[in-house]
This record gives structure tokens, sequence and C-alpha cells, in this order.
């Protein structure tokens, strides 16, 4: 391992007297102190805390930092004194760092140095991401990470996901389970724009002993806006694009003789869809009173429990009355049109029945007022005072 070397790049008056200094005589200003975390030579450096560059005694003028080659991306503070990196740093990895600071009205400090960070004995990862690659959604559409190792330091990790926008839009995480993380905008995107989402785990700590070495990137397309509207009571369903009405469609909804077949109220997301979709009835067995098993054409799933706009040559009921087992059903060329026409996140209001749609129902995300949405984030705190938990403190950088 090659040693760290630290230049002072102007030269110090040295003093061969014994006398004391005289009056006018100027005072040599010490050079700034540069500290780097982790320390050069290490050898098994910890990735989690990223490179934390500190000057004493001046200001941070240049820092470059390199791993295999490629550059490492990293910012000043608003002091000027302290330097750290954007993300974790890669696990088994070597870092270089070249680091100059500035004196007020003294001498300048240069510091280079190389350390190697350990290798990670236990990993986890990304297993899926919806949106998928390239796909263009709803303006509705959350963006739904689901990890293949249970995450115990949630904050670390959420601080490792990013979402960038082409139009700006406020956005929070939401933890839904050990293993799942949801994030919603305040109000829908934008449409026709890209989104980019990077979960840079290179490094992070997700729980003891367990770290990530790989980071994973995705962009997506918000596309037009079309949001639908169901009115149960008058059996009515509105299709909007862009704010312009473009489908009335007549529709039954469910007959609410039970809780399944009652369609839920509230703010839903296309979430998939299907052409045929086979359909059971739930909670019963073939011969039991109301079973059926039967394939439903141009099906668009709008939640978990069983619910879908679909077609179904019903037209007598369509417009006039609840007969379904909780979906909306809507005349066949009508069902096929808004199969075609949907990308999955598209917003489906449906309002006039006893039952609410559950927040985690589906992508039923929507149904949360914000302030509730972000609660569920590992980096909110609801104190007035506080807000949004800032980055973690920089680890303590040894005195040089």
């Amino acid at each position: 391992m090659r040693r760290a070397a630290a230049f002072i790049l102007s030269a110090l008056l040295l003093t061969t007297s014994c006398s004391s200094v005289t009056a006018g005589t100027p005072v040599e200003q010490a050079p700034p102190v540069i500290a780097v975390a982790p320390a050069f030579d290490a050898p098994r450096a910890r990735t989690d805390r990223g490179l934390v560059v500190k000057a004493s005694g001046g200001k941070l003028a240049k820092v470059l930092a390199y791993v295999d080659g490629a550059p490492v991306t990293g910012r000043v503070d608003e002091t000027g004194t302290l330097w750290r990196s954007d993300w974790a740093l890669r696990p088994g990895a070597e870092y270089s760092v070249t680091a100059t600071a500035d004196g007020a009205s003294g001498p300048s400090t240069m510091a280079a140095g190389r350390f190697r960070t350990r290798a990670a004995e236990r990993t986890f990862k990304v297993l899926s991401v919806s949106p998928l690659p390239g796909e263009s959604v709803g303006v509705g559409m959350p963006i739904i990470v689901t990890f293949d190792t249970a995450i115990q330091d949630r904050p670390a990790v959420e601080r490792a996901l990013e979402v960038t926008t082409a139009k700006p839009a406020e956005g929070a995480w939401r933890w839904i389970s050990d293993t799942q993380v949801v994030y919603r905008t305040r109000k829908y995107w934008t449409p026709k724009q890209k989104v980019t989402f990077v979960a840079h785990l290179s490094g992070v700590r997700a729980a003891p002993g367990v770290v990530g070495t790989e980071d994973h990137e995705l962009a997506f397309t918000v596309g037009r806006k079309q949001i639908s509207t169901v009115d149960t009571k008058t059996h009515q369903m509105v299709v909007r694009k862009n704010g312009a009405v473009v489908q009335r469609m007549a529709i039954s909804a469910g007959m609410a003789t039970t809780r399944e077949y009652t369609t839920t109220s509230g703010v839903h997301l296309t979430m998939e869809k299907g052409n045929p979709v086979r359909m059971i009835s739930p909670g019963r067995e073939k011969g039991d009173p109301g079973f059926y098993d039967v394939m439903i054409s141009h099906a668009v799933r709008i939640s978990n429990s069983g619910e879908y706009v679909h077609a179904k040559n019903n037209v007598w009921a369509q417009g006039r009355a609840n007969v379904s087992h909780g979906c909306i059903n809507s005349r066949p060329d009508q069902a096929a049109w808004f199969f075609t026409t949907s990308l999955r996140g598209d917003p489906v209001t449906i309002t006039g029945t006893s039952r609410e749609l559950e927040w985690n129902n589906g992508w039923g995300f929507w149904q949360l007022p914000w302030e509730k949405w972000q609660l569920g984030s590992a980096l909110y705190d609801p104190t007035p005072k506080t807000g949004w938990v800032q980055p973690a403190p920089p680890p303590t950088l040894p005195q040089q």
C-alpha cells in the first residue's frame, strides 16, 4: 500500500534568532490541516459512511476522488470546509483521493493518498421495480421497489434512493413492509416527462453484516394525463384525457349484497391488463350458491380485492342498476377502448358506495393524505421544527 503524502505548498519562514518578534513583523499563519476518512492506507475501510474530507484553518479548494479509475461524486457544504461523497463506497475497491485547502491569507495544503474498502460478506439487492424500464405510465403511477432481503436500517437504504424528474415534483417514500418501499408524489406527476430512478446501494448497510454491492437504475416516461371518474349511483363512467372528456360509459357496479360484492369507493390506479382474465367467485366452492368461474375479456385491474373495469354484455343493467360482483362492467366495445387506451397508473376515482378502498389494497396509495403518507418514510420527523431528517453526520475524522 502506498503511503499517504501531505505537502505544504508555500514555504514557511525560518527564524535563526532567539530574539522576540518586534512590532510590525508579519506573523506567519499556520497552513490548513486536511483530514480524510477513511484514513489513507486503510486496508479494510467501512463503506457505509462514505468518503469525507475536512479542512481546518482554511477552506477546501478542490477534492478529486476516484475508485478504480472512475470519479467519485460529492459536494462541499455551505461552510466550504467539509466535502462528502454523495453515496456510500463500493465494497472491495481501491480509492485514491487528492485534496487541496487554502488558508485565509497564508499558505495552502495538499493531501493525497489511497485506501481500500472491505469486501462484502453478505449482500442484498433490488429484486424488482415498478414501473418497468422504458415504460410509459399514468400520472398516478407510484415507484414500487422490492428488495431480496429484509431491511433493518431503513434510513440508510432510503437515503440511497434517488428520483430525478424533468419537471419538479415533491414526493416521498413510504415503507409498506420490511422488503418493500413505495414512492408517491404529493400531486399527480406532470404528464409527458422522463423520470429516472437510481438505487445507490453499493456499500449501503441494510442490516448487520449485509451490504449492497451493486446499484440499480431505470428510467420511465409519464405519458398523457388520463383520469376516469365512476359514479355508482348514476351508473356512469367519464374518461378525461388532458382535461377533455373523451369517453362516456354506462356501467354497472357491485350489487353490494356482501362486502366482497361491494365496489370500493376511492382513488384507484390501473394496475395491469388481461384479455381474457379468469375470474372465480371469492370464498365459494363449485356447487355453492353464487359460485362462478368465467373468462372475462378486456379486463383492467384496479385493486387487489378482485376489482376490474371490464367488458360484459349485460347492457340491460349498464346505466340502470348495479348487479356485478364488485367490478365495473361496461359495453364490450367501450371496455375494449378503455383497455387499449389505459396505461398503468391511470387514476380511476369511484364514488357512491358504502365500502372505502383501503390505502394498501392494490395501489390505493392516493387514499392516504399527503401528511399521513410522509409518516411512512424513515427520514421524516413529524415534529414541526425538524421535518425531514438531514443526512447522517460524518464519521469522526482523525486529527492530523
